[in-house]
This record gives C-alpha cells, structure tokens and sequence, in this order.
C-alpha cells in the first residue's frame, strides 16, 4: 500500500498549512504595526542625534537661515 505526503491528504494540504501561517503572520504584523503607530513609536535613531545634527538637516531643508545655523553652532560649542 502506498501513502502519500500528508496521510493521504494531497498537495493541497501542505498549501493550506503555508497560506494559514502566512495568514496568521500577516494578522500578527498588523496587530504590531496599528500598535506602534498609535502609541507614537518613530524610529530609535532619530531620538539620538544631536542638536548640532538636527541643526545641520534643518539648515539643509531650508529651515532656518545661515545665520541662525552659525548662532545655533556657536552656542552649542
């Protein structure tokens, strides 16, 4: 007597396994995702950069002038 994968079952069992994980990932990714955003979660980096780095995109976006970059520079130092 010969048994195929599965107990029998076919092919389209192991397909429904890998589509429930994949299901079930995606619910739990969501789940992580809607919660970090509520609760306001950015990117750890960014909380470490120092003032004279935040000065320095600020001035590159165009933010604040040339002046104040240099007054903001010197009176970090």
């Amino acid at each position: 007597m010969m048994y195929s994968w599965f107990g029998g079952m076919g092919w389209w069992m192991a397909i429904a396994a890998i589509f429930c994980v994949l299901f079930w990932g995606g619910i739990i990714w969501l789940i992580v995702w809607g919660v970090n955003k509520a609760t306001g979660h950015r990117d750890s980096g960014a909380a470490l950069n120092s003032p004279l780095e935040i000065a320095k995109a600020r001035y590159a976006r165009s933010e604040i002038t040339r002046e104040q970059f240099e007054q903001i520079k010197k009176d970090l130092v």
